[in-house]
C-alpha cells in the first residue's frame, strides 16, 4: 500500500483528498504547516506528497526546495497543488521542480490520474 503526505492547511480541502484517497486504498499523512510537512515527509519517507503552494508558515516551493536538499528524499515524487490557475504562476510553480501541478477545486478523475501516475513513473525527470 502506497503511503501519501498530505501538506494542506485548509481543512475541508485536507478532508476531500484524504477521503478520495483513503477510498482508493491509499495510506495518509497529514500536516497542515510547510514546517511539519518537511519534518513528516524526512521522517516517514512517503510514496508521495501532495503539497499545497499557500501554507501559513512558508510557502509549499521553499518546503520543496527542503526535500531536495536531502539527497536521501530525492526520488520522492512532490506535486504542487494550487487554486493559482495563472497559466505563469502555473509555470513558475512547476519549473520549481514538482514533478505534477494539481489545480483546486480537484476534479476528481484528473486528480486520481495524476496521483496514479506519479506513484507509478515517481520524479520527473530532470
Amino acid at each position: 500500500m502506497s503511503t501519501i503526505l498530505i501538506v494542506e492547511d485548509n481543512e475541508k480541502n485536507m478532508k476531500l483528498v484524504r477521503d478520495i484517497l483513503q477510498h482508493d486504498g491509499y495510506a495518509t499523512l497529514e500536516a497542515t504547516t510547510g514546517r511539519e510537512g518537511a519534518r513528516l515527509a524526512a521522517e516517514a519517507r512517503p510514496d508521495l506528497v501532495l503539497m499545497d503552494i499557500q501554507l501559513p508558515d512558508v510557502d509549499g516551493i521553499a518546503v520543496l526546495r527542503e526535500i531536495r536538499a536531502n539527497a536521501a528524499l530525492d526520488a520522492m515524487p512532490v506535486v504542487a497543488v494550487s487554486a493559482s490557475v495563472m497559466p505563469d504562476e502555473q509555470q513558475k510553480i512547476v519549473s520549481s521542480g514538482f514533478d505534477g501541478f494539481i489545480t483546486k477545486p480537484i476534479q476528481l478523475k484528473l486528480f486520481r490520474e495524476a496521483v496514479q501516475r506519479c506513484l507509478a513513473e515517481g520524479r520527473r525527470p530532470r
